[in-house]
């Protein structure tokens, strides 16, 4: 598989980078390419107050930084990938970005806190700042995921809405689905309330309208079914809301990772009601790849 060339794999010493980790070393085999690890410390300038000049803290002990950092990517070189180790200071997301731009970084995989990590730091998280604006994509780790096998995914769960960055994520999954040993679902959920659309133009009974809807959907979905897939794909319909209906088939299906393309919402609109992306990232099992359009 040549499907990446370099993997962007942010580290902060804990647990769970260090699970992240694993899974950039198994891509990075699995890809045969180079993986570089990014430690960032947090550089902040306070503004001089009432007559007192400005100054920077203290900075860091950057050989040491950097020594742990070689250590902690230690197991990466032992399964004879190429590595890199950077440690800079700045804003961690926004370095994290500008770096997998100027590597041309195909891919970034970074660890979760999990669910109460996650809604703990809600938008100043991170991990959330870099799925929203990063350019390649990014690879979510939750700790609930076990360990990688040799080959990574072997069980592949792609959400798809028709939209156009769900139609970029089912290009990724399908090029992950053509290694042996994998398989490929492609899952949509249908969640528009029928009640609603069946008063308006049409006198159509509710019963009515979702078999519409059903049959509709499954001939596009049968449409997108990719040839060239190590094992036949399959395609699934589903009810309710998207993100519980999407995390309901990854259980079912036992998926090594979930496709989800991203939609461009702001800040505020995942604050207020949250985005499908952003809850299935909360609470996944295993790991989530989002892919976003430029």
């Amino acid at each position: 598989m040549t499907m990446f060339s370099r993997i962007l794999c942010p580290v902060d010493f804990s647990k769970e980078s260090g699970h992240a980790l694993a899974y950039a070393i198994a891509l990075g085999r699995w890809s045969t390419c180079a993986v570089t690890g990014l430690h960032v410390y947090p550089v902040t300038v306070f503004s001089g107050v009432s007559g007192y000049p400005s100054f920077m803290p203290e900075l860091p002990d950057l050989e040491a930084l950097r020594a742990s950092l070689r250590a902690f990517l230690a197991p990466a070189e032992g399964a004879g990938i190429a590595v890199e180790a950077l440690v800079e200071g700045g804003d961690p997301a926004r370095t994290i970005i500008d770096r997998a731009r100027t590597l041309s970084a195909d891919l970034i995989v970074m660890g979760t806190h999990g669910l109460s990590g996650f809604e703990r730091f809600a938008l100043g998280s991170v991990t959330e700042k870099v799925l929203r604006k990063a350019a390649p994509p990014v690879l979510t780790v939750p700790p609930t995921a076990p360990a990688p096998a040799e080959v990574p995914f072997r069980r592949i769960l792609c959400a798809v809405d028709f939209s156009p960055s769900s139609h970029a994520g089912l290009r990724i999954a399908t090029s992950l689905a053509k290694e042996p040993g994998t398989h490929l679902t492609i899952v949509h959920v249908l969640d528009a309330a029928p009640e609603a659309r069946a008063t308006m133009a049409q006198p159509l009974s509710v019963a009515e309208y979702w078999r519409e809807r059903e049959g509709d959907a499954r001939r596009r979905l049968e449409a997108l079914l990719p040839a060239g897939l190590a094992a036949p794909g399959e395609i699934q319909l589903r009810q309710g809301k998207p993100y519980e209906a999407i995390l309901a088939a990854a259980a079912d299906q036992r998926a090594d990772v979930t496709v989800l393309g991203i939609h461009a919402r702001n800040a505020l609109d995942i604050a207020v009601v949250g985005s499908t992306t952003h809850q299935i990232v909360r609470r996944a099992l295993c790991p989530v790849l989002t892919v976003r359009l430029p």
